[in-house]
């Protein structure tokens, strides 16, 4: 029987699956976002997050294991030096699928893949959302008439000068 064992065998064999996974893992770590189908981002997600999981600890067994996974000592040196910080007080989801349309060719769903807290630009977005708003009307003014004012001021006084 084959009870709960589903996954997406993605059209290769077990080794070139892992291969390709561990490929796709180092290159997400070092570029932070990768472009690719949807189906291998899904599986992609389900293969990085416990190792991302297991980077928080910086332990000589948890750096084994990953390396186990992704065969890539530059991969594993940028995991735990710069990723991991960023990420220790998450508690899960570290990374975030963005659906982009489909391929010219033959039409598959593509979409791009990365880590949620190296986005930059959405890490500007939500720190917009939590300042509070300010009405336009009571500052604009304010902030506007001592700027008119003062070059005025000093532009008149070298012309008196001068006049003298």
């Amino acid at each position: 029987m084959r009870h709960g064992k589903k996954f997406n065998h993605l059209g290769r064999t077990a080794s070139h699956r892992d291969a390709m996974l561990s490929n796709m893992a180092t290159s997400l770590i070092m570029h932070k976002r990768i472009t690719t189908t949807l189906a291998k981002a899904k599986e992609l997600k389900k293969f990085i997050e416990p190792l991302l999981t297991k980077s928080k600890q910086d332990t000589t067994n948890a750096r084994r294991v990953v390396f186990s996974h992704l065969q890539n000592k530059y991969a594993v040196t940028e995991l735990f030096q710069v990723i991991s910080p960023k990420i220790a007080d998450r508690p899960g989801g570290y990374t975030r699928i963005i659906k982009t349309g489909f391929r010219q060719g033959d039409q598959a769903a593509m979409c791009f893949i990365e880590l949620v807290d190296f986005d930059e630009k959405m890490a500007k977005e939500q720190k917009k959302a939590t300042r509070t708003r300010r009405s336009r009307k009571s500052a604009a003014p304010a902030a506007e008439t001592p700027a008119v004012e003062a070059p005025a001021t000093e532009e008149a006084a070298p012309a008196e000068q001068a006049a003298e």
